[in-house]
């Protein structure tokens, strides 16, 4: 079993440098990378900069971590075609001005690795972060941040800010990589040589290290943070026939939600796990931010 978006290029872009240029009165995309002292390698990421951006030297602009799925990589909405929805989300006044900032996450699951090997949290909040709000003339401040993800990506964004909703304004999810089964049911898939074992171990420990995973669970996170949450704008949405069974997860965390008195914004709609039901529905994840930074 693997968790990367299914799907054929909607088109093919020739990568000739780390800039690309963009027409009138559309943002553009800036490609770079940053050679991490934690994780001792070098991370790519995109940036796709607003209209306006380069015309003003004081403005300062909100920001939106996008955290890519599994097979994918920091160019997953400029190969995707996920760049011209957004632009054209903005000339339709459907949400404003802020920077969307994509990284490199690998097979990391955006935590760090059961075995201290790879430190990946540690470096998104330490060193990621920081840069990129020093780089670029974003607000470092909790009100202009935001973060959101797709499958492995969304397990990643929740995580951030369920486990720090001191550093998020808002978060959001698209089939979150929720899963449902007891350590003990993925050390067993572990042993018998299964897929999902292969993806999780690394990370998670083999066999599944209790404590690491627990301390990373989004629904342990929603319980032990829920007085934090409560400020926290929080979006989800899945397909209701995922092909990983990523419904049941985003149903229990729903419910966990619920249960715990935390508001949030909930969908369940027809779709799997591809690139279509992702592009569906992106549109209305960027409004759900848009609104949420306007609020504050």
């Amino acid at each position: 079993m693997s968790w990367p978006l299914r799907f054929p290029l909607l088109f093919l872009v020739l990568l000739s440098s780390t800039v690309y240029p963009a027409a009138q009165e559309r943002g553009r995309i800036d490609c770079n990378a940053l050679s991490s002292r934690i994780l001792k390698q070098v991370i790519h990421y995109c940036v796709e900069l607003p209209p306006g951006y380069d015309a003003s030297s004081s403005r300062r602009y909100r920001v939106l971590y996008f955290l890519h799925g599994l097979g994918e990589n920091e160019q997953t909405l400029l190969n995707g075609g996920g760049w011209n929805l957004i632009e054209d989300l903005r000339q339709q006044r459907k949400i404003s001005d802020f920077l969307i900032v994509v990284p490199e996450g690998r097979r990391s699951f955006y935590i760090n690795s059961a075995d201290g090997n790879v430190r990946y949290s540690d470096f998104f909040l330490v060193e990621f972060m920081p840069y990129i709000e020093k780089k670029y003339r974003i607000r470092a401040d909790r009100a202009a941040r935001a973060i959101t993800g797709i499958s492995m990506g969304g397990y990643g964004a929740l995580g951030f800010a369920f486990a720090h909703p001191e550093l998020f304004s808002s978060v959001s999810a698209q089939s979150a990589a929720l899963i449902t089964e007891t350590p003990e049911e993925l050390s067993a898939a572990e042993r018998a040589g299964t897929s999902l074992g292969t993806l999780l171990g690394p990370v998670f420990g083999q066999p599944i290290d209790v404590p690491h995973w627990n301390k990373n669970s989004i629904f342990v996170l929603a319980k032990k943070h829920k007085a934090g949450l409560q400020k926290l704008s929080i979006y989800l949405n899945c397909g209701q026939q995922d092909d990983f069974g990523f419904d049941r997860g985003a149903v229990a965390l729903h419910n966990e939600l619920h249960a715990e008195g935390v508001p949030h914004e909930y969908h369940l709609y027809p779709g799997d796990h591809s690139i279509k039901y992702f592009l569906t529905h992106i549109g209305e994840t960027l409004e759900f931010h848009s609104q949420a930074f306007d609020r504050r």
